[in-house]
């Protein structure tokens, strides 16, 4: 995808720019914050970050609701489950959406880091690495802000999530932060939107197949991603784009 071009903006100023989208929009309805920022604070200026995942399509409804030419962008890791990817054409052809964006992990660096493909169980901060922070962040390079669907109730490392916060280059906008698990699935269900078919098999948040497995009773959400690993987050959420991701030492076959 060509890079696009916005007005640069300080990070002081993104802060403080941030700071008064949160006051303003205190008590806005997601939709209205959706219409908002596509329309009025960014337009032409915005993309929304998707996984495609369990409870995506309450976003996408919102945003196709809106404008359906608004930029997605999904991450296409080589890994997805194959119910993902029907589950994204799917959503695609339903809701109309225009411009889904694929971002796919580099070949070449595939090729030379992890050729044969188990570079997940070696170094999971490095494929991820690999596999979504660097392609997420070309692909939304030149956007001024980017629109997710995360929520306060997935996890306690979201819980005290922003309408709007500051990432590096990004005014990132979540839209959807404050709304419990029944509010999402009573929207799911007013609108009838399709579920993703893994959340039937236990499944509450849906990343790549060798790192996600199905949540247990009273766990949070997002307890089935990297099981064992002090691990919470993949790299479509990117903290810190300027600091590399240093691979982990490797092991001794006897584990020492």
């Amino acid at each position: 995808m060509p890079s696009r071009q916005h007005s640069p903006m300080s990070h002081s100023a993104r802060l403080r720019r941030a700071e008064a989208l949160n006051a303003r929009y205190e008590g806005s309805q997601p939709w209205e914050i959706i219409e908002r920022v596509v329309r009025e604070e960014f337009p032409a200026d915005a993309a929304v970050i998707s996984s495609f995942g369990e409870e995506s399509v309450v976003l996408l409804h919102m945003v196709a609701s809106v404008d359906p030419t608004t930029p997605v962008v999904f991450l296409d890791t080589g890994y997805q489950f194959e119910e993902t990817l029907a589950y994204r054409d799917r959503l695609i052809e339903t809701l109309g959406l225009i411009q889904v964006i694929s971002a796919e992990p580099d070949a070449e660096q595939l090729a030379a880091e992890d050729p044969g493909g188990l570079l997940h169980r070696r170094d999971a901060n490095f494929c991820c690495h690999l596999r979504k922070t660097l392609p997420m962040l070309r692909a939304v390079r030149g956007y001024g802000a980017l629109l997710t669907g995360r929520k306060r109730f997935q996890s306690t490392t979201r819980a005290a999530l922003p309408l709007f916060e500051v990432q590096d280059s990004w005014i990132k906008v979540n839209p959807l932060a404050l709304m419990s698990r029944q509010e999402i699935e009573a929207y799911a269900e007013l609108h009838r939107l399709p579920r993703h078919p893994l959340v039937r098999q236990g499944y509450r948040s849906i990343g790549c197949r060798p790192c996600t497995v199905p949540v247990k009773p009273g766990d949070d959400d997002r307890a089935g991603r990297w099981p064992g690993l002090e691990k919470t987050e993949c790299g479509i959420h990117f903290g810190a784009p300027g600091q590399p991701v240093r691979r982990a030492s490797p092991q001794r076959q006897d584990g020492r």
